[in-house]
């Protein structure tokens, strides 16, 4: 496999420049001098802020956009083989390597790096780590799934010591990565379009800790079951955190405040370390702080300023977002997309006690849809009413028949109120004429559900 080293830069040309992750590689390699060329099926604003600092990019996806001053091509899995770069590219013998390929081998050349795993929580633990780190002096170099505000975007370039990532379980594309420190959040079912089951993800994520060197560290939810699993055989030593009392990492005397953010006292291989106070709500988030905690402890971080870090958090864009209040009707939106993020996410909301709990739940696609039916319904028939719109498809052509009507009928068989409209300026009519003072509603999902609420608001 082709080794990048940032110490050496050459030219290398992206196919499909414009995805939130390649250009963030893109901006990485500039900052260290690389030529950069790349090539998207439209301009954006992500491919015009390459552009401004100094990227050649193409709109198309030509051969002649393969020269020969070209080092190596970078290409994301949307990429088919039929391509007519990546066809050019193969026939001129050009190094090829993939998104996360790539992002692998970038990560090779810090000193340390810190991937944070799991079905669940990835975003919002590496936005943590984040304002940790940068509060700490560590500058490190940050690349996120989300958008966090305090480094408005997805992507920070720090120095060439610390780089701090989400590693996505999906293609098994985090079994490219080889970082220092490995965060377990969870493991669940999900991704079963490309995983077979549980047992499969499971054997996933131990090829991933396999990928930790001798001196590393897996700090490792302690509620996953069967955990010897993991940690049998692996080269490096590893910590737990959780609300267990062998945990190595745990929270005692949790407290709620009116907004469902906790409070707890830190205990620290069962000694009292201090306490506590987040500023985002949820049990979920105060065990996303908890492996935060143990990643700054990796690094020596002083608790004053764990501490102060965590009290200045305050979240990242479409995770329990409040958008805003329209005639006594607050609206938020939440990112949530699997049966376990909107429980937790419902069971949040219910804290902050609301007249009425609405959902408008956009399903994302039809393979996780149909294998989680009646979880989904389970889960949304916590609401007080649920309002759908069509299955965001994302990759997938819908083969199974299956749609948001079937969903539908499952939440209503439960006893929940819950409608279905095809269209997003019903919904909004809908909510217009039935939404009552003192309603929380929340838009949920991982497509475009989000322009309902900013749309109702005038956004």
């Amino acid at each position: 496999m082709f080794q990048l080293d940032i110490h050496h830069p050459i030219h290398i040309h992206f196919i499909g420049i414009g995805g939130i992750s390649m250009s963030a590689l893109a901006h990485i390699l500039l900052d260290r001098k690389f030529t950069i060329s790349g090539s998207d099926l439209r301009k954006s604003e992500l491919t015009d802020q390459l552009e401004a600092l100094g990227a050649d990019i193409r709109i198309g996806h030509r051969k002649a956009n393969i020269t020969d001053d070209i080092d190596l091509i970078v290409y994301t899995a949307a990429i088919h083989r039929e391509n007519e770069e990546l066809s050019e590219a193969a026939a001129r013998k050009i190094p090829m390597l993939t998104r996360a390929e790539a992002w692998g081998q970038l990560m090779k050349n810090y000193h340390k790096s810190v991937a944070v795993s799991g079905t669940h929580g990835k975003t919002t633990t590496t936005s943590m780590l984040t304002e940790l780190y940068v509060r700490a002096g560590l500058d490190p170099t940050v690349s996120i799934g989300g958008l966090l505000p305090s480094i408005g975007g997805n992507l920070r370039i720090g120095n060439h010591e610390l780089f701090l990532t989400e590693a996505c379980e999906y293609t098994n594309s985090f079994l490219n990565f080889y970082p220092t420190i490995e965060i377990i959040l969870n493991i669940e079912e999900d991704h079963l379009d490309f995983f077979k089951d549980l047992d499969d993800i499971r054997h996933s994520f131990k090829k991933f800790t396999e990928n930790l060197p001798a001196d590393g560290l897996l700090i490792l939810n302690g509620s996953i079951p069967h955990p010897e699993f993991l940690t049998d055989a692996l080269p490096c030593r590893y910590v737990t955190f959780g609300l267990g009392p062998d945990d190595t990492y745990t929270a005692k005397n949790v407290a709620y405040d009116a907004g469902g953010c906790a409070s707890y006292d830190l205990y620290i291989a069962q000694s009292f370390a201090g306490r506590i106070s987040l500023r985002v709500p949820g049990e979920h988030n105060l065990l996303n702080s908890l492996a935060a905690v143990a990643a700054a402890c990796a690094l020596d971080i002083p608790f004053d300023c764990i501490r102060d870090a965590l009290a200045a958090f305050y979240g990242t864009h479409r995770r329990f977002e409040r958008k805003g209040d329209l005639g006594g009707i607050s609206i938020y939106d939440d990112y949530a997309h699997h049966p376990t993020e909107i429980a937790s996410t419902i069971a949040t909301a219910r804290k902050l006690h609301p007249h009425r709990l609405v959902v408008v739940f956009q399903p994302h696609t039809y393979t996780r849809t149909k294998a989680f039916l009646k979880d989904f319904a389970a889960a949304l028939g916590k609401a007080d009413l649920v309002v759908l719109t069509d299955i965001y498809a994302a990759r997938e052509i819908n083969t199974t028949g299956i749609s948001s009507k079937d969903l539908q009928a499952a939440i209503r068989a439960l006893g929940t109120s819950c409608e279905y409209f095809s269209s997003f300026s019903d919904v909004e009519k809908f909510l217009l004429e039935n939404s009552v003072h003192g309603d929380m509603l929340i838009t949920m999902g991982a497509g475009d559900v989000v322009n309902i609420g900013e749309h109702l608001l005038g956004k």
